[in-house]
């Protein structure tokens, strides 16, 4: 897993792309990332497959913000992305969600 950011120099936001290696990804079918930025809806961001059998996606977010998120595979599955700038305890499930800050 990784996040790559890219901060846009013509407005206030940044490119951020969530990636989750082969093997992180384990054999899945789908996966999508869930969180704040898209009101932790699990179908609205789905990472795409690369040639390669990792999925990745990128996300335009407002900078000067931070955002929990997980990573969810074939629909049961909930990771969290360990090179996450930080975590936060989440009420639900009690577990960890990973915090990017843009």
């Amino acid at each position: 897993m990784s996040l790559k950011k890219k901060f846009l120099k013509s407005k206030p936001r940044c490119k951020v792309t969530f990636s989750l290696s082969k093997d992180q990804a384990k054999d899945a079918g789908k996966v999508s990332v869930v969180g704040e930025f898209n009101n932790w809806e699990t179908a609205s961001t789905p990472l795409r497959r690369q040639k390669d059998g990792s999925f990745s996606t990128t996300v335009d977010l407002e900078t000067g913000r931070e955002y929990q998120f997980r990573y969810l595979i074939d629909g049961e599955i909930w990771i969290s992305d360990p090179e996450a700038d930080r975590f936060a305890f989440s009420p639900f499930g009690d577990c960890d969600n990973a915090v990017v800050e843009t």
